[in-house]
């Protein structure tokens, strides 16, 4: 856990073309917002590129910055966002950036797909982190030694990371609560309609079903074992084994609840996690097909055709 920091602390964003513009403006207003309450500005920001120029984000909008990344003064926890793309111009500079700010001992964090570059840089050799859903499996593919979790958010020591979008407000909670109290963080939450603060410990999507809130604890169970078991699936016995739960009793909780068999809806899963690794990856086919639980190429093959209406090489070709 990092030390309180009742004076409040300075951030910097990092910014690379195409980057999340909802991600950082969801990290800084959760900032003014406490600032607000508290009557004086505890927290301060400031914006970063490359060379300090503007740079466009992903819905189109060019953004001013204060500073280049040579020039940028001592902050609290310099913040990576990235959006859509890990290619941009001057990434050369932005990682060698991050490498002698990691050298130094400095704290540093990402927001969305961000964990990709502190992971190309070396910055998260070590460190438990966490990135977008949609680049999970890319992302364990290419840094198999690194963990990433599929939790909203992770603070490991030095190592701030979120999985992006609304996950960068429990991100900023969670350290306004570290250094105010949770009644500051419950305040800020209430000015944003916040339903509820998330924890470290709260996964991101887990299925085809983006939220399972509301449904059965056990379903929920179940529905993570199968995706944290996707390279070799689980049988239908051990999954009601670890519910508690018959294998009968199982297969009516997914139709009254999901509308569809347990072992259809695995399926679904494993073939989800596939279609992320042809996009995301350069592995080969049977390579995926083995990632996700399949032993024969063809009925990989044929099972996806029925799943995304065509097959395997065609969302390759279509990728890349």
């Amino acid at each position: 856990m990092s030390e309180p920091h009742p004076e409040g602390r300075q951030f910097a964003f990092l910014l690379v073309d195409k980057f999340s513009m909802f991600s950082l403006v969801a990290a800084i207003d959760t900032c003014r917002s406490a600032n607000r309450l508290l009557g004086r500005d505890v927290y301060g920001w400031t914006t970063v590129s490359a060379d300090g120029e503007a740079v466009i984000a992903s819905n189109g909008l060019p953004l001013k910055v204060d500073y280049s990344v040579a020039d940028v003064p001592a902050v609290d926890i310099m913040f990576v966002c990235v959006g859509v793309t890990t290619e941009f111009p001057g990434k050369s500079k932005v990682l060698g950036a991050l490498r002698s700010w990691g050298r130094r001992g400095a704290a540093l964090g990402a927001l969305s797909v961000g964990s990709y570059l502190l992971a190309e840089a070396g910055q998260l050799d070590g460190y438990r982190c966490t990135i977008h859903w949609e680049n999970r499996a890319g992302f364990m593919e290419k840094f198999p030694d690194i963990e990433c979790t599929n939790n909203v958010f992770e603070i490991d020591r030095k190592r701030y990371t979120c999985a992006g979008v609304t996950t960068s407000i429990d991100l900023m909670l969670e350290i306004i609560k570290r250094d105010f109290g949770a009644n500051l963080a419950n305040e800020v939450a209430n000015q944003f309609q916040h339903e509820r603060i998330r924890s470290a410990g709260d996964r991101q999507r887990v299925g085809p079903e983006r939220d399972l809130t509301g449904k059965s604890d056990k379903l929920k169970r179940i529905v993570e074992l199968m995706a944290d078991h996707l390279d070799e699936p689980l049988s239908a016995v051990q999954l009601a084994k670890t519910a508690g739960l018959s294998v009968r009793q199982v297969e009516r909780l997914f139709l009254r609840h999901l509308n569809v068999t347990p072992g259809r809806y695995y399926m679904r899963l494993r073939l989800e996690r596939a279609r992320e690794l042809l996009r995301q990856t350069n592995m080969p086919i049977l390579d995926v097909a083995i990632a996700t639980g399949f032993t024969s190429h063809s009925y990989f093959a044929q099972s996806y055709r029925l799943q995304f209406g065509r097959p395997p090489s065609e969302e390759r070709r279509t990728t890349y």
